[in-house]
């Protein structure tokens, strides 16, 4: 079985094709073919006698390249036919309950919170629950406000794009609220869209409860499952991206899961991390090259 070597960087520094060749001799690994994804920015590598070795391989590229984003996998059935990625901290920057807590006046508060529970070290219902009840009373409408002005993930639009012209079905699941994967689903091109709802009472304000039940990391990996059986194919045939412990389910059911700019929790679980460039590396990963790339629909 041939793997395939993946390097990206920003930009990608002179000579790291051959450093990663002298890296994989040395491991008696043999590259048999290459070609440039972007010009000075990713490259792959067709390699031999990978074996089981795969973590191992990878570690070593990555103490010899600390700032080149390196994937490795087999070759064989890398463009995925369904996307399915987190929101918050991977589709947008930032994470948009500690935006709304800071309308509130609790951000400090509240981002103590989701910090914990992204890293693992909180139920991620219990910490949801905490956080909107402190949020008890806040207008509705800065909930709108705030999807209205988010900052998206370089790479973001190119990834949904890209995927979704060449025949993939794109869904946005989110611990996050529905009246913000709404306007990310809208502004991106996904297909759908799952996320909590947020309830709102008769005067237009927060009740400081969430409808039951909500997404977590259970949800969002029968979410991905049912997803794919709706479109007859296996797993193996999707890519799930996250950044929080609350994705690692997802993460570790696609045959591709990628770690974006992501919590140690998530970490552990796919050799595919993205820690120095953007949402674009995905399609690298997947062997798009630059001339296959579409920045919108």
């Amino acid at each position: 079985m041939t793997h395939t070597l993946v390097l990206v960087g920003q930009p990608l520094p002179e000579g790291t094709e051959a450093s990663a060749t002298t890296i994989l001799s040395a491991l008696d690994v043999s590259p048999v073919d290459g070609r440039v994804l972007s010009v000075g920015r990713a490259s792959e590598l067709i390699i031999e006698g990978v074996g089981d070795r795969e973590s191992n391989i990878i570690a070593a590229l990555r103490e010899a390249l600390p700032e080149i984003d390196i994937a490795l996998m087999p070759s064989e059935n890398r463009c995925k036919k369904l996307l399915c990625a987190d929101m918050d901290a991977t589709m947008v920057v930032g994470e948009t309950i500690d935006e709304l807590a800071d309308a509130a006046g609790i951000k400090d508060k509240v981002a103590t919170i989701t910090e914990r529970a992204m890293r693992g070290e909180l139920d991620f219902e219990q910490a949801l629950d905490a956080r909107v009840e402190m949020m008890t009373g806040l207008v509705a409408t800065e909930v709108d406000r705030i999807a209205s002005s988010l900052m998206y993930m370089p790479g973001a639009a190119a990834l949904v794009a890209t995927m979704r012209k060449h025949g993939a079905e794109c869904i946005l699941v989110s611990g996050g609220f529905n009246r913000v994967t709404s306007v990310v689903r809208d502004h991106l091109g996904f297909n759908y869209d799952k996320s909590n709802i947020l309830e709102i009472d008769s005067d237009g304000k927060l009740t400081g409860r969430v409808q039951k039940p909500v997404v977590d990391a259970e949800t969002k990996r029968a979410t991905l499952c049912e997803r794919a059986e709706m479109l007859g194919i296996a797993l193996s045939e999707c890519l799930v991206i996250g950044d929080g412990a609350n994705d690692c389910l997802m993460v570790e059911q696609a045959g591709m899961g990628i770690a974006y700019q992501a919590k140690p929790a998530l970490k552990t679980v796919t050799n595919l991390h993205i820690n120095h460039t953007g949402l674009r590396t995905a399609l690298y990963f997947q062997g798009y090259s630059d001339a296959l790339i579409s920045e919108k629909l």
